[in-house]
């Protein structure tokens, strides 16, 4: 490659991150502005958000919304990583081809877009008078294929002469899952937790449908509601959307190494 050619390479990936990172910046600039700034596209950052902030505080219960999404995105990712660890371990450690036949419906599953599956489920939770709970909640997507997929490739890697030797020590099965399959695959939990992390914190449609009260609201239910009424406190909205996205940013830019190692599928 000649000089000419890292140039231009420089040049265009320069340009596609500042593209990419733009809303991003647009969004901290309404966050700090008022609502007719916002609306006539300032992009210089302001002084105005502690009145955003202020004004965020007496529309909406931010405190409540914080509180539920972080409890909700934290059990829910913690119960998705042991459940579908184990059930992508077993898959792949006590493999037959009955199971490839129930993995194969899995994946198959993963087409069937949520809403096509939404109402009969609802009918299922108000039927067993489960509307409101948190396992409502939760059971629908505590088990995914693809982090099912992601562990069962993960297990693939793993010695499996190692798990032979332990077996004839003595060692349980629980206990080579729990103290050799479980540490050694802290890249790929770290990219299943990330990814369960923002998708059960930026989850709305489902939280919105089953969890019916008020003191049930979380960050994205806020940030909607934010959009109702006559007229639209841009500036107030911006600042909530930011707020909303910074627990998934920092998760993200925390474990970023570890998720390109998970997906990847390396073993350490």
């Amino acid at each position: 490659m000649n000089k000419g050619q890292k140039i231009f390479q420089y040049v265009f990936l320069t340009i596609v991150s500042l593209l990419s990172v733009f809303p991003l910046y647009y969004m901290f600039c309404g966050a700090t502005n008022k609502s007719t700034d916002v609306v006539a596209g300032k992009l210089i950052p302001g002084g105005y958000v502690a009145e955003n902030f202020k004004a965020l505080l007496a529309n909406q219960d931010l405190a409540r919304a914080m509180w539920n999404s972080f409890r909700n995105a934290v059990i829910l990712t913690a119960l998705a990583l042991l459940v579908c660890s184990i059930a992508g371990y077993g898959f792949e450690i006590y493999h037959d081809k009955g199971k490839d036949v129930v993995m194969t419906l899995l994946l198959t599953a993963m087409m069937i877009p949520f809403a096509a599956i939404m109402i009969p489920l609802f009918k299922m939770f108000s039927t067993l008078k489960m509307v409101n709970s948190m396992a409502a909640f939760m059971l629908p997507t505590i088990s995914t294929p693809f982090l099912i997929m992601l562990f069962r490739q993960s297990a693939r890697s793993f010695p499996h002469d190692i798990i032979e030797a332990a077996r004839l020590d003595g060692l349980s099965e629980t206990g080579i899952f729990f103290r050799m399959f479980f540490p050694t695959m802290r890249s790929t939990y770290a990219a299943a937790m990330t990814i369960t992390f923002m998708n059960a914190w930026n989850n709305y449609l489902w939280p919105k449908v089953i969890l019916q009260t008020d003191s049930s609201i979380t960050m994205p239910m806020l940030v909607a509601n934010l959009l109702g009424g006559y007229t639209v406190d841009y500036g107030m909205l911006m600042l909530g959307v930011l707020i909303c996205t910074l627990p998934t940013a920092i998760v993200f830019f925390c474990l970023q190494k570890s998720f390109a190692e998970g997906i990847t599928g390396a073993v350490k």
